[in-house]
């Protein structure tokens, strides 16, 4: 009965010093990603939404709707990506955390072209909130 007890006694002083009385900071988690999408065309890139967007995590998916493949860059502020190389009727994603500010994406060509393909334009304003209160997020 004394082996019992002391054996009871010895699991909860073990218990009870692993229930630690520290705090921690909970630490926001980064905003939830958003999905743009996109179009190159002969003349121009589209990208949709381009306009109110927060700053934070894009994942921006083009579809090249032409008859060549083009290079795709996503250039503003301190970013210069290569994304790289799209071919006809493909798709391409970026995945980038974008800070505050004005980007282009850009699709360009290996060959001469007579005309330059129009870039899309982002603005990027604030920060969005972070997704701390959103539910089902991985």
């Amino acid at each position: 009965m004394g082996g019992r007890v002391l054996a009871t006694l010895a699991t909860t002083a073990v218990f009870v010093a692993g229930c630690g009385d520290e705090d921690f900071e909970n630490k926001p988690r980064a905003p939830v990603r958003v999905e743009l999408s996109g179009v190159i065309q002969a003349d121009k890139v589209t990208v949709s939404p381009a306009r109110d967007l927060g700053a934070g995590p894009y994942a921006i998916t083009l579809s090249n709707q032409t008859d060549d493949p083009h290079t795709v860059t996503l250039e503003g502020e301190s970013v210069k990506e290569d994304a790289g190389s799209v071919d006809p009727n493909d798709t391409l994603t970026i995945k980038r955390t974008l800070d505050p500010g004005t980007y282009e994406v850009r699709a360009g060509s290996k060959e001469a072209v007579p005309k330059e393909i129009e870039p899309a334009v982002l603005d990027i304003g604030a920060e969005r909130n972070d997704s701390n209160s959103d539910l089902l997020l991985p």
